[in-house]
């Protein structure tokens, strides 16, 4: 994490979701897997076509 956040949202990186396509912002509970997050919540995971790998 960058030393310039202090609140604003603004700083912190975000991706489109593969389903959906909102964009997301990097949540803490996700600093551990961020390469691999791909889908912004449990529905959208549930939706995704199972094919991929």
């Amino acid at each position: 994490m960058s030393a310039s956040f202090k609140g604003n949202k603004s700083f912190l990186p975000s991706k489109i979701c593969v389903v959906c396509k909102k964009e997301m912002t990097w949540r803490k509970s996700w600093a551990k897997n961020w390469e691999e997050v791909k889908y912004c919540s449990d529905a959208c995971r549930k939706k995704a076509p199972k094919s991929q790998a």
